[in-house]
């Protein structure tokens, strides 16, 4: 089973792959986006939800989302399909951090997908290349709530607390006007969710060759959530404005 397939069976009951509940997103991207008319992308943008959310919104919004991952658009290409929005949804099947459009975005979002340019402030550069004037960016990655273990920095990464993220923010040229830091009920039920869907996929599917594995994978994706990072991991999402030019 291979990190798309994954990705897939542990999001089907929560197609936000971030720690955020359905009225979170919501204001989130009324907070993120400027006009009705709207141009948005998404670096990173897995199975498209965030977009479908915002065209389903906003019916005079177009948007487009880039990733490299061929099953996950091909499932936002269906999704969009069946909401009757896919005439404004362009999808693009290429790194996020090389894609190159030739029109401006009034809001790009990277919501999780920070690994994938190699941290925060290189995702909101990647996003500026982007920005039309008077735009915003939606961006969410974590933060340590207190120090972490030896454990917890290895597996996450080079994370900072949230005051120091935000003033890293600042300091790179940013001025947030919305944000939203996920609560414990909302980190607790994505992680529930996806070990949940994931052992219940492989449950349900004894008989497929990839059941022994996706079992696996919940059990040690549990344990690492339990063991490890429960208790010192937070997620903040930030909308923002370029603080000059």
């Amino acid at each position: 089973m291979n990190r798309d397939q994954i990705s897939l069976h542990s999001h089907a009951d929560h197609p936000i792959a971030a720690p955020l509940d359905d009225d979170s997103v919501r204001h989130l991207l009324e907070h993120g986006i400027p006009r009705a008319d709207a141009r948005v992308l998404d670096l990173g943008c897995g199975g498209g939800e965030w977009l479908l959310r915002a065209l389903s919104a906003f019916p005079r919004l177009r948007a487009e989302g880039v990733d490299i991952s061929e099953g996950s658009l091909t499932h936002a290409r269906e999704a969009a399909r069946l909401a009757g929005v896919q005439q404004r949804l362009a999808l693009h099947q290429e790194d996020a951090s090389e894609f190159a459009s030739p029109h401006a975005f009034d809001l790009v979002l990277s919501v999780g997908a920070a690994h994938a340019f190699g941290g925060l402030l290189p995702t909101l550069a990647a996003a500026r290349k982007h920005l039309a004037p008077g735009g915003r960016v939606l961006v969410g990655d974590g933060f340590w709530t207190r120090e972490p273990s030896r454990e917890a920095a290895e597996m996450l990464g080079d994370l900072s607390d949230l005051a120091t993220t935000l003033d890293h923010v600042a300091a790179d040229g940013w001025t947030p006007v919305h944000g939203h830091i996920s609560t414990q009920q909302e980190l607790d039920a994505y992680e529930w969710a996806w070990t949940g869907s994931l052992a219940s996929w492989a449950l349900d599917h004894p008989e497929d060759p990839d059941s022994p594995r996706a079992l696996a994978a919940a059990t040690t994706h549990r344990d690492e959530w339990l063991n490890v990072y429960r208790d010192v991991f937070g997620f903040v999402c930030l909308v923002l404005r370029p603080t000059s030019g």
